[in-house]
């Protein structure tokens, strides 16, 4: 039997408006090696979103090496790790040759071939070619089979494609090749798995409507969603990442799984319980597998309050997390009301005034004196009796621009 451990959608360098979450990557990172060492773990899956940028800063690449390194056991653990729609081929697959050598494979492009042979730890890539490897574990009397299926971006869109129906086109595309490759190397002797970042749903069926975080990122590049019947019945778990939160999408034909993100990225995710998934392989059997609670780093929260008092003892009985605040008020929230908020949490991301008779709200009216202020003091005084509460720097910004390009020249 092999034990493997399934995660996604790390998102290293990613931030929640101005706040860092470097540091509680970090945190998450170290309890995924905890489990992966505590459950005796064989084998690491990484289904793509490694980054959150095509060009990551250094911190998130320092970040993702030296956690890799550890998850690795220094060569004794395989790593296999796939790009997403948030990274670029070329900055995931550049250390590859490198990495290799600890056991640790990076594989982004449909036309990489990875190479075959024996590293020092013992671990053999024994055949390998476009979107396909099979490993040998030392330990092991059985290899291990994996269809790599990484985001397909634009690019790889119109190398592949013509200007037909591309979305079915693709489906089509990509279920002939896996399918040959299962065809060719997936027989009951060893343990045949698939690892991709897409958007999977059963065909037929509608699926549930995603967080808005996540709603984004499902069409891009025109792919939009794939049928987990294209998957190969030879398959025994396909292992995704693109999606954030944990979830078995189908059991048919096998168990198609996202793992989650390890952190709640966006305030659209602030109920779901964030996972890794271990599973257990033999070959010729279906799989067992369960998910594992990841605890570490700030939970976030969306909350709703009338008055102050009541706001403030939630802050202070929440110290560790970051918070979206909804705060109903007759008017706007004034100076005095914002700054205790404010100053009673370090996590306050929004702090959002709803107006309890928005109906009752006079109409905006400009009176003779107000015919000789700028534009800006107007639009001030307009967003103030729409919404309650001064614009922001962004909306003042995309005001002065739209109003600079109707300026005469």
């Amino acid at each position: 039997m092999v034990k493997i451990l399934h995660t996604a959608d790390w998102h290293l360098g990613k931030r929640l408006q101005e706040y860092s979450r470097l540091e509680e990557q970090k945190l998450v990172l170290d309890e995924i090696q905890e489990i992966a060492d505590q459950e005796n773990v064989d084998l690491i899956l990484l289904a793509g979103d490694i980054f959150d940028t095509f060009n990551p800063a250094h911190e998130a690449v320092e970040l993702l090496y030296k956690s890799l390194r550890k998850l690795s056991k220094n060569g004794a653990r395989p790593i296999i790790a796939i790009s997403g729609n948030h990274d670029s081929i070329q900055f995931v697959e550049a250390p590859d040759p490198l990495a290799r050598e600890l056991g640790i494979f990076f594989y982004g492009n449909y036309e990489s071939v990875i190479p075959t042979g024996k590293l020092d730890s013992g671990l053999e890539v024994t055949r390998a070619e476009n979107g396909f490897m099979e490993i040998q574990l030392p330990h092991l009397d059985f290899p291990i089979r994996l269809i790599l299926a990484p985001y397909a971006n634009e690019v790889t869109l119109k190398t592949y494609l013509g200007e037909g129906d591309r979305e079915s086109e693709f489906r089509q595309i990509l279920k002939k090749k896996w399918d040959q490759l299962a065809g060719t190397y997936c027989d009951a002797s060893g343990v045949n798995l698939f690892l991709g970042h897409f958007f999977f749903v059963r065909e037929g069926e509608k699926p549930e409507a995603e967080p808005e975080s996540e709603r984004p990122i499902l069409h891009v590049g025109g792919t939009q969603a794939l049928f987990t019947q294209h998957l190969p019945e030879q398959i025994q778990y396909a292992a995704l990442g693109h999606l954030h939160r944990y979830h078995s999408v189908s059991k048919e034909p096998c168990p198609v799984v996202y793992s989650s993100s390890p952190l709640a990225y966006s305030f659209s995710e602030a109920d779901q319980e964030k996972k890794v998934v271990l599973i257990e392989a033999e070959p010729g059997k279906p799989v067992e597998y369960r998910p594992i609670d990841l605890k570490q780093g700030r939970p976030l929260y969306r909350v709703k309050f009338d008055n102050l008092s009541d706001t403030l003892k939630w802050l202070e009985e929440n110290p560790y997390c970051f918070v979206e605040i909804t705060f109903e008020t007759e008017e706007s929230i004034d100076a005095a009301t914002r700054k205790a908020i404010m100053k009673a949490h370090d996590g306050i991301v929004s702090l959002i005034p709803q107006i309890k008779n928005p109906s009752g709200q006079e109409s905006f009216q400009l009176h003779v004196e107000d015919l000789n202020k700028d534009m800006e003091s107007l639009f001030r005084m307009f967003y103030q009796s729409g919404k309650g509460q001064e614009p922001n720097p962004d909306i003042l910004g995309l005001f002065k621009e739209i109003i600079s390009q109707n300026d005469p020249v």
